[in-house]
């Protein structure tokens, strides 16, 4: 079977929440699609280890509540909360910072929804990059899920996936989650021009693009 990458982009909702974490402003996106497939075979999708090294990247440490992980070559954080078949919470430590990540599973008649809520806190990077900088990243990890849902014995080469980089299809994916994600900041308030001028640079930092001139 054929992933067909631009049904699950249509299926995608992304959204940006002004919220709160200990006492001082945040923001959180939000991404929910449902997949074909009932809530136990999600639920070991993306709470296994070996599941996991086939969409999202190798997972090591203890994958058990209060347990600390690594994700090899991205973010490394602990396990919060962690009911099985409903939901999976976790700090996520990169560069330094921490943000919090929760992932919830509910049946649907259509199959399972998958809802990932990312929340950091306002600072320079975020004024910077704005919801994108962590939606573009989670886009491309659901598009995995997706794909391994579809074919779950297969493994793509950390080869094969940094040429996908460079495809034609991968640049309109990510101008694509870029816009929906401007639309997502201006819809929970952002200024509209500086919505899309901070898209514009996070799409091309995952482009690998020149930044803009300031």
């Amino acid at each position: 079977m054929t992933f067909d990458l631009a049904a699950h982009l249509s299926a995608l909702t992304r959204a940006v929440k002004n919220l709160q974490r200990d006492g001082k402003p945040a923001k959180a996106v939000v991404l929910s699609c449902v997949y074909d497939t009932d809530i136990d075979d999600l639920w070991q999708a993306i709470s296994t280890r070996d599941r996991l090294k086939r969409w999202f990247g190798a997972v090591s440490g203890d994958l058990e509540l209060g347990g600390r992980f690594k994700i090899e070559g991205n973010a490394e954080g602990t396990i919060l909360e962690c009911v099985p078949r409903e939901r999976i919470a976790t700090t996520w430590e990169f560069g330094g910072g921490v943000s919090w990540v929760t992932a919830r599973l509910m049946s649907e008649p259509a199959g399972t929804r998958l809802e990932v809520e990312h929340l950091a806190p306002i600072d320079a990077h975020w004024v910077k990059y704005g919801p994108g900088a962590a939606g573009i990243g989670w886009d491309l990890w659901l598009m995995g899920l997706g794909r391994h849902l579809d074919a779950p014995d297969f493994v793509l080469k950390p080869e094969e996936a940094e040429a996908w980089f460079f495809t034609d299809e991968a640049r309109q994916m990510i101008r694509t989650s870029s816009e929906d994600w401007a639309r997502a900041d201006i819809a929970a308030g952002a200024d509209e021009a500086q919505a899309r001028a901070v898209a514009e640079s996070t799409r091309r930092f995952y482009s690998g693009e020149p930044p803009m001139e300031s």
